[in-house]
């Protein structure tokens, strides 16, 4: 027998010249089981998304009632506004790197973050990760939808009259503030029923209108504390010394916590991007400027409130309403439900929508998926949540933070140090490929997913480990849950791929 030459076999993907990568024309798109049209690669015309629209998206998410409520928090439990403002301005800067580095796969393959997941959890194991994402989103989503039926009840109240207000109540609340909850509910919904193009448009206009309503709140609370020196006279109840650092530790977890949801699922919008440059630049400029600016609006009203009602009144619907100006309070309900519906959207309705059509691609579709997530935030009752300043900030984001930042360690790992960001598109959608590993799932994946959640959130107590109490030996650990678990589940994935002689294969 002589040796012949194999037969030549086409590529299934091409790189263009900026680096893009899409599915090569003529080879047949991913189809079967772990498909569907929401799921699969953007084609590289349709990735338009520019600088501008990546910053405009931060703007219009970081300017919202629940980062004035983070911001404000802090003061609430004894920071002035020097340490608020470095607390948050440094979480952000931090939780940018992890941000732009998933980010990278969207606009270079144009996939969403369940199938980039697929590279390092397998093609089903990638379900992990996703629904534990979108579960947190649906508490995100809840605490939101609360936020803003909130705004509508405490100021249509003022509006209306006490009849609005006294209404007879129904589980703790008047059932009017049950109705504002739908009411705010279903605008969402019909929002996102209409896709990913009226999202970026909203989010546009959206962004420069929540950041007048701001700067219209700080006017106002200066005109009644007479002038802004009381806004910056405020002082720490905390000083600088150990029980200032005592309280920085959670506080700068819990701030990195609260957009560590994005720092995973941000490819479900750069792949949209029309370049690594739009979506680097725009995300820079987007995220830790415009978040520092509006903690930093949002500790002076604080710290104001402190001064004007002898207390600090954290929760801007309620300082809003406590004005009596008809259309103060009309242009306070507008801009806390639009700055509300311009994060709870963008941030946490996409990404539910694609993890939960993840599942199962052939039933859940987009918009099945943002339903589905809908009805769960609901369930999950957000009011709860949402009810003390010191549980809303160390607890929630504190435990979400330790293990939303697991699966980001994985994901960088992965993607950058072991594939050197080069994936196979069609291999991420169908069985047996290079992602399928062991039944669709990648044990070492899976297994530094839970050593990183464990080491995370065991020294703070969680519900399913130690019947809700702490582990002793991890308690040191609790006040630092997103670093460890990123940290820890970054070099165990790696260790585990390089020992098991398992090394990721490059496309």
């Amino acid at each position: 027998m002589t040796d012949t030459a194999p037969p030549h076999i086409p590529p299934t993907q091409i790189t263009l010249p900026d680096g893009r990568v899409e599915i090569a024309p003529g080879a047949p798109r991913p189809d079967g089981p772990y498909a569907n049209a929401d799921l699969l690669p953007v084609p590289a015309a349709d990735r338009t998304w520019t600088t501008y629209d990546f910053s405009a998206l931060w703007v219009g998410m970081t300017h919202n009632t629940a980062s004035w409520t983070l911001a404000s928090g802090l003061i609430a439990v004894g920071m002035d506004w020097k340490q608020a403002v470095l607390t948050i301005g440094l979480a952000n800067l931090i939780v940018l790197l992890p941000m732009l580095l998933t980010g990278h796969a969207g606009p270079k393959y144009g996939i969403p973050f369940p199938v980039f997941a697929r590279a390092s959890f397998g093609v089903r194991g990638a379900n992990l990760p996703a629904v534990v994402r979108a579960l947190v989103a649906c508490g995100w989503f809840g605490i939101q939808t609360w936020i803003g039926g909130e705004a509508i009840y405490f100021l249509a109240g003022k509006l209306v009259g006490a009849g609005w207000s006294d209404a007879s109540r129904v589980g703790g609340h008047a059932w009017t503030m049950w109705l504002s909850f739908a009411l705010f509910w279903l605008l969402q919904v019909a929002i996102i029923h209409r896709g990913m193009e009226t999202v970026r448009r909203f989010e546009n206009w959206a962004a420069p209108f929540v950041l007048v309503g701001a700067f219209v709140m700080l006017g106002w609370m200066s005109a009644k504390a007479g002038g802004v020196g009381p806004l910056f006279g405020q002082p720490s109840r905390l000083g600088w010394g150990g029980d200032f650092w005592k309280l920085f530790w959670p506080s700068l977890m819990g701030m990195i916590g609260f957009w560590s949801t994005l720092s995973l699922n941000i490819p479900d919008f750069t792949r949209y991007g029309k370049s690594q440059r739009a979506q680097t630049r725009g995300q820079a400029l987007g995220l830790p400027t415009t978040m520092t600016l509006f903690a930093f609006l949002s500790v002076l009203v604080t710290s104001g409130s402190q001064a004007v009602y002898g207390k600090p009144v954290w929760d801007p619907v309620q300082l809003a309403a406590k004005t009596d100006n008809a259309a103060g309070l009309l242009y306070a309900l507008v801009t806390v439900l639009v700055a509300t519906l311009s994060v709870n959207i963008a941030a946490n309705l996409v990404s539910p929508a694609f993890d939960f059509s993840n599942v199962a691609p052939r039933k859940v579709s987009f918009r099945t998926g943002a339903l589905i997530t809908a009805v769960l935030a609901v369930l999950i009752r957000p009011w709860r949540l949402y009810a003390d300043p010191q549980g809303y900030i160390f607890t929630w984001l504190g435990l979400v933070g330790g293990l939303l930042g697991t699966v980001a360690g994985i994901l960088v790992a992965d993607y950058w140090l072991l594939r050197r960001t080069r994936l196979d598109l069609a291999d991420l959608y169908r069985a047996g490929g290079r992602y399928w590993y062991t039944g669709g799932w990648n044990w070492r994946a899976v297994a530094a997913f839970l050593a990183g959640g464990v080491l995370a959130v065991g020294g703070a107590g969680l519900e399913p480990l130690a019947d809700g109490r702490p582990i002793p030996a991890l308690s040191p650990l609790a006040d630092y849950g997103w670093a460890v678990g990123l940290g820890a589940s970054l070099a165990l994935y790696t260790a585990l791929t390089l020992l098991s002689g398992r090394e990721a294969r490059t496309a």
